[in-house]
């Protein structure tokens, strides 16, 4: 039977992938392309960017499996580098933004666990603010692998700049994040940990 908690995980997933994609298209739209607001997606409203397995089915399986993390994604929110005024460096930098709100997400509910620990707040509620920051963490440090088609590809294109390297890249993209799924996540999982602590203070 699924728990509260695991309830909220989903519905906090579901708002940090939606957030974290609008913050593409906004991106997007302030360095020149209107793309993501002419097709809608410039809201937080969840449905325009629901993803049936992404945002639905995995986590579900996730939780029911006890997998022991939470995690899934949103439809991308499309762009046009032609309309960017400097399509390489504009990539890079709407790439940026989505990891860069789910931080900011992680920073703002990390900083409320500290002043809750201060507080009559009690262990409950700080564990559900622990939850939106550990989410926001992991999907912030998973979307900046080097891997396409995450966000960390595109700013590893404009830094180092290599057809090949992205033909290759792109061309094993699949097979290379599914084993990461399988065996990767003790990789990231100490930079989760560490920005947990700098944010929140608790271990």
């Amino acid at each position: 039977m699924i728990q509260p908690n695991q309830i909220f995980s989903i519905i906090v997933l579901l708002f940090s992938v939606v957030i974290h994609e609008v913050s593409h298209g906004w991106a997007a739209l302030k360095l020149g392309d209107d793309t993501a607001e002419k097709m809608g997606r410039l809201t937080l409203n969840p449905i325009p960017h629901l993803d049936i397995f992404g945002s639905i089915l995995l986590p579900l399986f996730l939780i029911i499996s006890r997998a022991g993390i939470i995690f899934g994604w949103a439809k991308p929110v499309p762009y046009n580098p032609l309309k960017l005024k400097k399509p390489g460096r504009d990539s890079a930098l709407l790439a940026l933004a989505g990891p860069a709100a789910n931080f900011s997400l992680a920073l703002f509910f990390g900083l409320l666990m500290r002043i809750g620990a201060n507080s009559a707040l009690g262990l409950a509620f700080l564990s559900f603010l622990g939850i939106i920051v550990q989410i926001n963490l992991i999907l912030a440090i998973f979307n900046l692998l080097p891997i396409p088609p995450l966000d960390g590809s595109k700013i590893l294109f404009y830094f180092f700049p290599s057809p090949k390297l992205e033909i290759v890249l792109y061309q094993y993209s699949f097979i290379i994040l599914l084993i990461f799924i399988m065996f990767g996540w003790s990789l990231i999982y100490p930079l989760v940990a560490l920005f947990f602590y700098l944010f929140t203070g608790f271990h």
